[in-house]
């Protein structure tokens, strides 16, 4: 199909300095976990958005030197021979398919503890961030940047960007955001010098101009500079020569990066979770920043819909549209639109889990794209399917995310599929998760699923069917998978940290009863060890129906591990706003009408709570009584002409949804492949060149 006229404009060229992206579809910088020990992976991951349409590619943050090391997150450096030969594989990938090369050059200052490499953090005036999250804690605090230390950091800029000219970038970043070094001199909390490099914008921002100008005098007229930087603080902060800071900053600097790269402050509003945030959050910060500048701007937004893309350009806010999550989550999202097939774009649903493997330190995963991350070391293109060389027939028992992942995996490779769900409608998990307070976006892991299948001649689609081992054996399919899911249980938390017995009595349930439509009665205690979104999302939602909630976890914060997803802060908002009293640090010990016993967990003392109903957010178990009884009836397989029983999801074993979409993905990729396909290969780092020396700036020597 052609592309619709009115997306026209998304396809024009876009002058950067000296070098021009042939659209406007920009890859912004963003962290995928893998770094330079993880070459061909990196390589892999970034060239599926080059080929898929996207203008410009771009690494995530990568270290100008030593002194900003980041370690044990999974950041990437350009330090010596071996980092430009690793990078040089990326920018040649990226460059097979027309697109432009962008390195994000970084230095983290106070906002980093070089946990590895051991040498004190530079900050403008020795302030470090005291970060809550463990995951950025550390016991070693900046020191205060003297003269010799900036002009090193010049050095290092320009060093770095020679490097990275000769690893093959076209576009070279100074990097002013984040709470990262140049940012810090923006802000006076961080910045209390008193030389000419604080007080006044005008010297606040001196560094950062310094910073972009020895990045063009090192890469010449060869390379565009570009200026990433944050604005949602100095947003908010009075000035006396602009509207705000913001708009003083970027007047001071208006004409002097090629492209200005804008966005927020802090990654829980830089990148928020779509449970709090919609499409085009950014807007009302940084939409000034084109009435300054003459230069191109680029920004992000989980820019999903194409017409909200064409009205961010038509409307003067941005000239390219950045695509972080939305590249993740569908890599030929601009060719899709080239060709007029917006309807086959896997939209981002802005869970947040590709930001929780930087967290963990490990390549990109996506709930939406099962093969992110999986490019190299597996070989998976997410448009393209070996095509199987025995085209049995499938039946595929549950609907949900596993289910249904499953079925359009096995749908291209050729097979026959029918698709079995006990339920009226598809969906599994997802037809009651979406309905729970801002998770409507989720539900497109089922509609784009659902749109995709219901279009392909070789899939049958059962709603409404349950099926039993006699059913399924009957049926004459050759292969049977088992997506049957996982069930809530009402077990309670024991000291050693692990679920214990079955709370099995009147007024306890589990979000399995809330989906069911289960009345029930205030007041309600949550009681929440998962740790996820569901305890905290269930309590909001309860609050429409009992006007006292509260909210127990043995964890220090509500939805723990949602610190990882960028959500937890406004989960705790969220919660405030609807009046949910929270109770940390707690177990539950006991339950009778009328009233909750917890204990603090770490020194046993009790506390009772006015509680009718108890809801148990915690352990889950698969639901596989199904595939038991399968086995059971081994011996009629074969004759039923069976060839395989396996299980999927959460069936398998309880997960993320994005655990369930990739089981279900993996499970049809492989099957009927060669022996040892369901390995991966494992990447290692480029070493040709020995360790050298380097000066730290401190008159001390050490080896890299």
């Amino acid at each position: 199909m052609a592309r619709h006229s009115r997306f026209d404009l998304l396809f024009e060229p876009v002058r950067i300095g000296p070098v021009t992206a042939p659209n406007r579809f920009y890859a912004v910088p963003h962290a995928s976990g893998m770094t330079n020990t993880m070459p061909r992976m990196r390589a892999g991951f970034r060239e599926m958005k080059a080929e898929g349409g996207w203008g410009v590619v771009c690494t995530g943050y990568v270290s100008v030197h030593p002194t900003s090391d980041d370690s044990p997150l999974p950041y990437a450096t350009l330090w010596d021979q071996n980092d430009i030969r690793a990078h040089a594989m990326m920018t040649d990938a990226v460059h097979k398919h027309g697109a432009l090369a962008g390195i994000e050059l970084w230095h983290g200052g106070g906002s980093v503890s070089n946990k590895t490499s051991r040498l004190p953090p530079l900050s403008p005036s020795g302030v470090s961030w005291m970060a809550t999250h463990v995951g950025f804690m550390g016991n070693q605090r900046s020191r205060a940047m003297e003269p010799g230390d900036i002009r090193n950091l010049l050095l290092w800029q320009a060093e770095a960007a020679r490097k990275a000219r000769s690893a093959g970038f076209d576009i070279i970043y100074v990097y002013a955001g984040m709470g990262y070094l140049p940012y810090e001199f923006l802000l006076p909390e961080w910045n209390q010098r008193t030389d000419e490099y604080g007080g006044s914008m005008a010297n606040r921002v001196r560094i950062v101009r310094e910073l972009l100008e020895v990045t063009r005098d090192a890469v010449g007229d060869t390379c565009a500079v570009a200026l990433r930087i944050s604005l949602e603080e100095l947003r908010a902060r009075h000035s006396d020569r602009a509207a705000s800071e913001a708009h003083e900053v970027v007047e001071l600097l208006a004409d002097v990066p090629d492209l200005w790269d804008v966005k927020m402050d802090s990654s829980p509003t830089d990148c928020s979770p779509s449970r709090f945030t919609g499409e085009g959050s950014h807007e009302p910060v940084i939409d000034f920043v084109k009435q300054i500048t003459k230069k191109p701007v680029v920004g992000v937004g989980r820019f999903t819909s194409p017409d909200t893309m064409v009205s961010q350009i038509k409307r003067g806010v941005l000239d390219l549209i950045g695509g972080a999550r939305p590249s993740i989550a569908d890599p030929f999202l601009p060719r899709k639109i080239n060709e007029g097939r917006e309807q086959d774009i896997r939209e981002c649903i802005g869970c947040n889990i590709c930001i929780s493997s930087w967290h963990d330190s490990v390549p990109v995963r996506c709930t939406q794209n099962p093969t992110a991350g999986e490019e190299w070391r597996r070989g998976w293109h997410p448009e393209r399917f070996a095509t199987t060389a025995s085209p049995s027939s499938v039946l595929i028992v549950g609907g949900g995310p596993a289910g249904l992942e499953c079925a359009l995996t096995f749908a291209r490779r050729g097979y026959s599929v029918s698709l079995a769900e006990g339920a009226d409608n598809f969906g599994g998990r997802l037809r009651f998760e979406s309905t729970l307070p801002g998770l409507a976006t989720w539900g497109r892991v089922l509609d784009w699923r659902l749109g995709q299948l219901q279009r392909l001649p070789n899939v049958t689609l059962y709603a409404g069917n349950e099926l039993s081992v006699t059913d399924i054996l009957e049926l004459e399919h050759q292969r049977v998978v088992v997506a049957t899911g996982a069930r809530w249980t009402r077990m309670l938390y024991s000291t050693l940290e692990l679920p214990v017995g079955e709370l099995e009595q009147a007024y306890v349930y589990t979000p399995d009863d809330v989906a069911a439509g289960a009345y029930i009665d205030g007041p309600i205690v949550v009681f929440d060890y998962d740790n996820y979104y569901m305890g905290s999302a269930i309590a909001e939602h309860l609050t429409q129906f009992a006007d006292s909630v509260t909210y127990v976890t043995p964890a220090g914060h509500v939805s723990a591990w949602a610190v990882m997803t960028n959500e937890q802060p406004q989960v705790h908002r969220a919660l405030a706003h609807a009046g949910v009293e929270v109770v940390t640090l707690s177990r539950v010990v006991k339950f009778e009408l009328g009233e909750l016993v917890i204990a603090n967990l770490f020194t046993g003392e009790e506390r009772r709570l006015l509680c009718r109903s108890l809801v148990i957010v915690g352990a889950r178990m698969a639901r596989d009584d199904l595939y038991q009884a399968l086995l059971a009836r081994r011996q009629e397989l074969a004759p039923a002409g069976i060839l395989s029983v396996d299980r999927i999801g959460d069936a398998l074993a309880p997960g993320a949804i994005a655990h369930a979409v990739h089981s279900g993905h993996r499970y049809a990729r492989e099957l009927d492949c060669p022996p040892g396909a369901e390995l991966y290969r494992r990447d290692s780092p480029i070493v040709e060149d020995p360790p050298r020396l380097y000066d730290d700036g401190s008159g001390e020597r050490a080896a890299v």
